[in-house]
């Protein structure tokens, strides 16, 4: 069956997303009689489907899967009943083409998704406080790592494995005025984020809002950030209205209360389609080490002239990422956090994984016996 791009351009949903690769994999549903549409807004067992009808409340009892990365998630595509049935329920899940997870507070290794089918992740930085480049880079390991492992069906401009394209907004750039400091705060977050673009803005100026309007216009974006960023207030300006309630930051500290309780896709009047989320006190890593190599990609490029292919970047001899350190061509600061995050990463993944756990435990003996060993050489020179 092949499918025209002028029936899809003039399609009821074509503002939300859908393409001739959506309609494909649509079509056997189209042949039961049900609907296309995608989710806007997930809670408690319901959710708020966009269908060519217009939005409807649909009940998810039918694709409650054991598995918590496949629970329908703002920005997913279903199928769902026609008109006129009461209830209406949600039927199937069409494949991901992305998804961004992070892990759970759970002991078990669980990932939790806060939106699917994404082109574009908006990281938020709030420049009315200091800057944490850690979180930052945290986050980009995670963009870089979004993907559900099904269909990366579209890759960005810039390749990235993931399928989606990250993007590090600083917003409230209206709190700083001197453009030489704006500039150095621009070049310190660009080396957390090599090859990602880095904008400033202000929502309430309406300064810098021309390149962002132009990369999220095509596609879906994510705004993603902490409480405070200003991603509500983000999020009202590129719709042209005051749909997502916006608090005050606290004076003290800059840090809000989660004025965005849900996650909510809207459409943009100027083109694309935008995923608001609540703020994040936590993101922590899930099989994201796809992610981390990208971000920290210049250490991964000077590991290749380490002696050891294992090597740590520790006290191993012949270490070229130390010996980067030493020389000053590389910040220690960003060793440190590498280290951080392929830990977290890796006991994330030991938690499922047998032979990572094996090697986890591997490694903890061989630096228990250099440690061991290291003692013994010195008490052998005291005697």
């Amino acid at each position: 069956m092949s499918f025209s791009s002028s029936s899809v351009s003039s399609h009821p949903l074509a503002a939300y997303g859908w393409d001739e690769g959506w309609e494909a994999e649509f079509a056997p549903y189209a042949a039961q009689g049900l609907l296309p549409g995608r989710v806007a807004r997930v809670d408690r067992g319901l959710c708020d489907v966009i269908t060519p009808a217009g939005t409807v409340r649909a009940d998810t009892e039918f694709v409650v899967p054991r598995d918590p990365m496949k629970v329908v998630c703002t920005g997913d595509w279903v199928a769902v009943d026609p008109e006129g049935s009461d209830p209406l329920y949600v039927r199937t899940l069409l494949p991901r083409r992305t998804a961004f997870v992070r892990s759970t507070s759970s002991k078990r290794s669980e990932g939790q998704v806060l939106a699917t089918n994404i082109d574009h992740v908006v990281i938020c930085v709030s420049l009315a406080v200091e800057f944490d480049l850690g979180r930052i880079e945290r986050f980009l390991a995670l963009a870089m790592s979004c993907s559900s492992g099904e269909a990366l069906l579209h890759k960005s401009a810039l390749s990235w494995e993931s399928g989606a394209q990250p993007v590090v907004v600083l917003t409230k750039a209206d709190l700083v005025p001197d453009p030489v400091t704006l500039a150095h705060l621009v070049e310190d977050v660009g080396t957390t984020a090599p090859g990602a673009p880095v904008l400033t803005v202000s929502a309430h100026q309406g300064d810098g809002l021309d390149a962002l309007v132009a990369l999220v216009g095509s596609g879906t974006s994510v705004l993603l950030g902490q409480s405070g960023a200003g991603k509500s207030t983000l999020a009202n300006t590129l719709l042209g209205e005051d749909v997502m309630d916006v608090r005050a930051a606290r004076d003290v500290d800059g840090k809000g209360r989660h004025t965005t309780t849900t996650r909510n896709l809207l459409a943009l009047p100027g083109g694309g389609v935008l995923i608001d989320t609540p703020g994040l006190r936590g993101v922590g890593l899930f099989d994201a080490e796809t992610g981390v190599g990208q971000v920290f990609a210049e250490i991964e490029e000077l590991a290749e002239g380490c002696r050891f292919s294992d090597c740590g970047h520790e006290s191993e001899p012949g270490c070229a990422v130390r010996l980067a350190v030493e020389t000053g061509e590389l910040p220690e600061r960003r060793l440190e956090s590498y280290r951080k995050l392929m830990r977290e990463n890796q006991w994330i993944v030991a938690k499922t994984d047998a032979r990572v756990r094996a090697e986890i435990k591997k490694d903890w003996k061989r630096k228990g016996a250099e440690g061991k060993a290291a003692m013994e050489a010195k008490r052998g020179r005291w005697r």
